[in-house]
């Protein structure tokens, strides 16, 4: 939907970055968060930024209002922002459980909270999740954070329960091994056994996933929510 007002948590790096880019190029009016407030160097022209952290709701709530009152109430939300912190399960300590869930779920769930005010008085909205294919297939070393975006599965089906009868659906973009800094930083004998239980036999790319947000914002999409959708190259296999 052309002039429609869109938050992206996270939109100031990696793949938040490349879905706020999409957006903007679809017609958006789009407002990316960060923890300091500031977009790096090359982002485009037209990106809006509102400081933001999500493990604190009033921090939430003070980025909502500053991008709405710059550009208007918002009918689309995307939440991006998200942590790790890899440890075996016998080695992870609180806080390193409690902060990525904290983050990765919390800060989804009071999103939501804040930003469905205008989408209910609207009668209308779309809201898209960004969980992962570890949240439903499961990764050593990743309990905190394969819980907080499994998590996030049932999050995006309250809602629709809570709020699809007001015209807001609720959905979840799974993605697999994307080509970010993240996977370029590994060696290649990790890379090359990723990639062979990728029936695709590649990394996804930033613009993948951008589509798939993309799609699921739009009007089109306006009957599905609810749905888990992966971008994986098969990988999880619509666990």
């Amino acid at each position: 939907m052309p002039d429609a007002h869109v938050l992206v948590t996270g939109g100031n790096r990696g793949i938040g970055l490349g879905i706020a880019t999409r957006l903007l190029a679809d017609g958006y009016a789009v407002t990316a968060t960060s923890r300091s407030g500031a977009l790096p160097d090359g982002a485009p022209a037209g990106l809006g930024v509102v400081a933001c952290d999500v493990t604190d709701a009033a921090s939430v709530d003070a980025a909502v209002t500053a991008a709405e009152q710059a550009r208007g109430p918002l009918t689309r939300v995307v939440a991006n922002a998200g942590v790790t912190a890899d440890q075996l399960l016998l080695r992870m300590s609180e806080e390193e459980f409690s902060g990525v869930v904290d983050t990765n779920l919390g800060g989804a769930w009071r999103l939501l909270k804040r930003a469905s005010k205008s989408m209910i008085r609207a009668r209308t909205g779309r809201v898209v999740l960004v969980g992962s294919v570890v949240g439903l297939y499961g990764s050593p070393g990743q309990t905190n954070y394969a819980a907080s975006k499994a998590g996030l599965v049932g999050l995006a089906r309250s809602v629709t329960r809570e709020l699809g009868g007001r015209g807001i659906t609720c959905n979840v973009v799974a993605p697999g091994f994307i080509d970010t800094d993240m996977t370029a930083a590994l060696d290649d004998e990790r890379k090359q056994s990723y990639l062979g239980a990728i029936p695709a036999g590649r990394f996804g790319a930033v613009d993948d996933v951008a589509a798939a947000v993309s799609f699921l914002l739009d009007d089109a999409a306006g009957y599905i929510s609810g749905a888990v959708v992966p971008v994986d190259g098969g990988l999880g296999m619509g666990h």
